[in-house]
């Protein structure tokens, strides 16, 4: 199995999605056999944002400079490693009520029409169906439905529709929610979503048995 491990938050060791991106992802290597690691920091080493050159560069013929051939090539590599990938796990934390640019240009990079999605006469279908994608989301304040703040959540919503539009349907989301209200707060919210790991880890223990 081949397990694909992003994250996204720039606050290094006092990042919460940090903290449980990684125990997702050791529950999961502890419940399954087989399980190869593909690990991809984007704070350490971030993908550069599509520009116009990165765009015109794509076009069957071009030219292009050694720095916009190198900028395509960690492009292609990151949709290698999410295409070969069986199960994605994200820590995405919630920044100005959306993702990270990090996160956001990663994502830029595995939507690629003919690879992960195409168009039909019927609309867009994704080509992704298949894998399991678990997010790791953190946020400082409370946005969960039926809370003030739920219309402001354009991150775990985006998040969502970018992977179902993929053809993505197995989507679990781990929350520590309220984590800048203050200290006590940051705790309960960390705790409960790292107890939360176990459930969503649990299924993959079937695949060691076998």
């Amino acid at each position: 199995m081949n397990l694909l491990h992003i994250d996204s938050s720039i606050t290094g060791t006092a990042s919460v999605s940090r903290q449980v991106s990684a125990r997702i992802v050791e529950e999961i290597r502890q419940n399954a056999q087989g399980v190869v690691l593909i690990r991809r920091d984007l704070d350490a080493a971030p993908l550069d944002h599509l520009d116009s050159k990165m765009l015109a560069a794509m076009a069957p013929g071009s030219e292009s400079d050694v720095e916009t051939r190198q900028k395509l090539a960690d492009g292609f590599a990151a949709l290698e490693e999410f295409l070969r990938a069986d199960v994605v796990v994200i820590g995405a934390p919630m920044y100005n009520f959306s993702i990270s640019s990090h996160l956001k240009a990663w994502i830029d990079r595995i939507v690629i029409v003919g690879k992960t999605f195409r168009y039909t006469e019927k609309g867009p279908e994704g080509l992704s169906g298949g894998k399991k994608v678990i997010i790791a989301s953190s946020r400082g304040g409370f946005y969960v439905p039926g809370t003030a703040q739920a219309a402001f959540d354009f991150q775990e919503t985006y998040l969502g529709a970018v992977f179902q539009f993929l053809g993505i349907d197995d989507i679990d989301f781990i929350r520590a929610e309220g984590v800048a209200i203050g200290p006590e707060q940051r705790e309960t919210a960390l705790s409960g979503a790292l107890e939360s790991v176990a459930t969503v880890a649990r299924p993959f223990a079937t695949s060691k048995a076998a």
